[in-house]
């Protein structure tokens, strides 16, 4: 029996890197075939199923793309677990599921409160939702944590106090 690795090795990184060198995202049908032969190669591997993931989600096909999130994420760690729930949560939003990819940006932002790409991309999907208000408010939010202008900062409690009540309409 071959033993599963569920880690990223140098050399599986470096080949998934290499595969990105490569891909056009014109026409994705050669990096997920690559993907979906490592992954034969590497069978379980969180690391590997995201990539599959994502290059489904690249080409389109969502509903596919998911599974292969949802059997990676258990297994990631740092900045790749953090990728693949901001793509896991975009895609939901993408296939019109808001109040499921809103429950796992709320979860992703607790995890990785540093985020301003998940901060934004759940600011995408209030949007989308129809929850205009908040995700301007969100937006805000993230300029008055993260723009470090004379002018931001001369404004920010305002900025923050509209913030506030657009959350609260």
């Amino acid at each position: 029996m071959v033993a599963v690795s569920e880690e990223l090795t140098p050399e599986l990184a470096a080949t998934i890197e290499e595969a990105f060198a490569r891909r056009s995202r014109a026409n994705m049908a050669p990096t997920i075939a690559f993907f979906e032969d490592l992954l034969r190669e590497h069978p379980g591997n969180p690391y590997v199923l995201y990539e599959v993931g994502g290059s489904y989600d690249t080409d389109g096909q969502e509903e596919k793309a998911l599974v292969y999130y949802e059997r990676a994420l258990p297994g990631l760690t740092g900045d790749t677990r953090r990728r693949c729930l901001l793509q896991y949560g975009s895609t939901l939003r993408n296939l019109a599921r808001y109040d499921e990819s809103l429950d796992v940006f709320t979860k992703a932002c607790q995890e990785f409160p540093e985020s301003d790409s998940l901060r934004v991309f759940k600011a995408l999907t209030l949007h989308a939702s129809g929850r205009k208000d908040k995700a301007l408010a969100s937006l805000l939010l993230v300029i008055a944590d993260r723009v470090d202008t004379p002018e931001i900062k001369r404004y920010e409690a305002s900025i923050r106090g509209n913030a506030d009540y657009l959350y609260s309409q």
